[in-house]
Parts: structure tokens; C-alpha cells; sequence
């Protein structure tokens, strides 16, 4: 059951912010009325659900969970970090009776998320991405994957690729989660070939088709012959890049059928098993971890298959580092490491496993890459 409708809820909200006696927001929550369902589920998104992209892969995981007896799916898309992710959160709740909601975009956060949660305390609020601590509000969660490796994975069979040694990175904002999947594209094709560089250009949106063509075609005027990105939807990437006789590594879904004699690999989310894991703990009456995390090991993320361009040598180091990757506990950032500026990241025999929380604070583009994090 998928109910969409903007206008509707916020019709809603209107209305019921001025009935008598509606004093706190918590009183209004859950209507007392009969549902047909056992739980009913909120997601939310920032772009469209079929956008080859970040949205497409929470909507696989919530078309999962639709499958599962005795649960209600709400949906709403194109719902910007604003205040109107807000009023669509306040509106699941009262208007559809949503106890646990999924809002997936990191913008959703802080301050919507954190404004929200305090006034429904028997709602639970998890969201993608966010570094949530002790001192946010209990009945908040925060959850992600152990991306990077993908990316690293995907930096592998690139720099086995490239002929030119220059890869090229598409990027929305210089945040944590950004920064480790360019830094790691970057190290898995030095694991190849340690004068390979990587270009980046960030867009500064998440979602802006006219900048990424425009990076794109700017980054294939340098010469630079395989890219991947990290917007929401890389579909206007691939087909650009593609166009221009690049080489591809996807991100957040398979791209494949976009061009599916360019595309070498690509990063996935495998969020249904995320998804299917929180819902069936709250169906049994458990409670979710405040932090939840995984990688390629806990099937969080999954590698799409490769393509026909990947070569026998870049699929024997790609599976002999898969290989080490799914044993648990694998650092792609190591040293001895420099950032792009000359200050020392890792020193010799230091390593930072995937599971380091230090990561999701990461604020540095490594030796190599060619941009700027201002």
C-alpha cells in the first residue's frame, strides 16, 4: 500500500492544527482507531524513487518490506531537506498512523529529525547516515554502510582500466561519507598503480543533472578516461560518461543497463537487508540499536557483477580483495598517508579499520586527489 499525495497531508496538518484540544503533538499520536495493519512504516526521499540512484536503492528495501504480512508501507518522494521533511514526518504519524519511519536523506537529520523525535517518543525515527551519540533523543537511530570498501573495490578495476592514469569523480558535498568514497576510489586503483590520480568536481547538490553533464564533459576534456560519482542519481553520470567513451563504476544501484559495455562494476546499497532486519525486531517487540552499521561481510552493500570490459588481471586482485575484505576488519585507509595538502593522515603501521567511527568524521581528500574540501 504506497500513499503519496503532498498536498493532502499537508492539507491535513493544516486542519488538524486547528482543532480544539490538540494541545501537544504527542497527544495526537497514534489516532486511536482500528488499522488493518500490525505496523505501519514511513519512508521518506529526497529525489525520485526510480532514479537509478540513492532513492531507488531505499525504495527496493521498502518494496521488501511492502511483502511482509501485517505491514503498511507509506511513501512520499521529492521531499526536500527543509522544514517540509518536518511537516511529512508530523503527517505519517497523524495522518497514516506510522510508528517507525525511515527519513533516508542525510540533510534530514539535523535539525528535522532531532526538532521532531523529542515530541513523539514512542515513535521511532531511524535515519541514513546521521552520527547519532548519547545525547540525542533515545528513540533515534542512525544507520549505514561500510561503502568505501565498494569504492575501493571499484578504484581496483579502474586503475587496471585507465590508460591515461587519470580517474575522474563526480561529487554532490564534501561530506564524511563523500570523502571516504572518493579517498578510496582513489587508494584501490593505487593498489594497482601508484601514479594514478583522481580529479574531483562537487556540484553542490545532491541532485543537479545540467552541473554533473557539465563535470563530466569537463572532466573528459582533461583526458581522464574511467569515472564513477557520488549524487543521488548517477544515471545522468553514466550516460555522459559513457558518451563521451568513458569508462564507468556505478554507485548506489546497477547502472549496467545504461551502458553496459562501459560499466566495469559498481558499489551497491543492499538496504531490504537493513530494512527487513529493523521491521521484523520491531513486529517481535524489540528494540533497534541507536547505531547500526555493516559492509560487503554483513550484506549491507553488494558489488554489481562485472562488466565485459573488466580484464582477467583486474578480476584476480578484485576477488583476491574481495576475499579480504569479507574475512572482517579491512582498513583502506593506512599508513604511511598523506592528505592532498602534505599533513600526515596515518603513519606508518597505523590503520583504520571500516568499523572506525573516526571515518564518518573524515574532513580530507588524500594524496592524489585533485580538488578541494571548501
Amino acid at each position: 500500500m504506497i500513499k503519496t499525495g503532498f498536498q493532502s497531508r499537508r492539507g491535513f496538518l493544516t486542519q488538524a492544527a486547528g482543532l480544539a484540544g490538540l494541545a501537544t503533538a504527542s497527544s495526537l499520536l497514534p489516532f486511536d482507531r482500528a488499522r488493518a495493519a500490525d505496523l505501519t512504516v514511513g519512508f521518506i526521499y529526497v529525489g525520485s524513487k526510480d532514479d537509478y540512484g540513492y532513492n531507488q536503492s531505499h525504495a527496493e528495501g521498502a518494496a521488501a518490506v511492502k511483502k511482509i504480512p501485517g505491514v503498511t508501507v507509506v511513501e512520499e518522494e521529492r521531499v526536500p531537506e527543509t522544514v517540509d521533511v518536518q511537516k511529512t514526518m508530523e503527517s505519517m504519524i497523524n495522518f497514516d498512523g506510522a510508528t517507525l519511519l525511515f527519513p533516508t536523506s542525510f540533510g534530514y537529520f539535523d535539525p528535522h529529525i532531532l526538532t521532531v523525535a523529542p515530541k513523539y517518543p514512542k515513535i521511532r525515527f531511524e535515519h541514513c547516515g546521521g552520527l547519532w551519540t548519547p545525547k540525542d533523543p533515545m528513540n533515534v537511530g542512525s544507520y549505514f554502510g561500510y561503502i568505501g570498501t565498494g569504492q575501493y573495490l571499484n578504484g581496483i578495476v579502474a586503475g587496471h582500466k585507465t590508460k591515461s592514469k587519470k580517474l575522474g569523480f563526480v561529487a554532490a558535498k564534501p561530506i564524511p561519507q563523500v570523502l571516504l568514497n572518493i579517498n578510496a576510489f582513489l587508494l584501490g586503483a593505487r593498489a594497482v598503480d601508484p601514479s594514478i590520480t583522481c580529479q574531483v568536481i562537487f556540484t553542490g547538490e545532491w541532485s543537479l543533472a545540467v552541473k554533473e553533464a557539465e563535470a563530466v564533459n569537463a572532466l573528459a576534456d582533461q583526458g581522464i578516461d574511467v569515472i564513477t560519482c557520488h549524487v543521488d542519481s548517477p544515471k545522468v553520470v553514466m550516460q555522459t560518461g559513457a558518451g563521451r567513451g568513458m569508462y564507468l563504476c556505478g554507485y548506489h544501484v546497477d547502472q549496467s543497463p545504461l551502458a553496459p559495455e562501459k560499466y566495469l562494476t559498481g558499489a551497491e546499497w543492499n538496504w531490504s537487508k537493513v530494512y527487513l532486519g529493523m521491521v521484523h525486531a520491531t513486529l517481535k517487540g524489540e528494540t533497534i540499536p541507536n547505531f547500526v552499521r555493516g559492509g560487503l561481510k554483513e550484506g549491507f552493500v553488494k558489488m554489481s557483477p562485472l562488466g565485459p570490459a573488466v580484464d582477467a588481471a583486474a578480476r584476480k586482485q578484485f576477488e583476491a580483495t574481495l576475499a579480504e575484505i569479507m574475512k572482517g576488519g579491512f582498513a583502506v585507509i593506512k599508513g604511511p598517508l598523506k592528505d592532498n595538502k602534505g599533513n600526515v593522515i596515518a603513519a606508518a603501521g597505523e590503520a583504520y579499520a571500516e568499523t572506525d567511527v573516526k571515518l564518518e568524521s573524515m574532513n580530507y581528500l588524500v594524496e592524489g586527489v585533485i580538488g578541494s574540501t571548501s
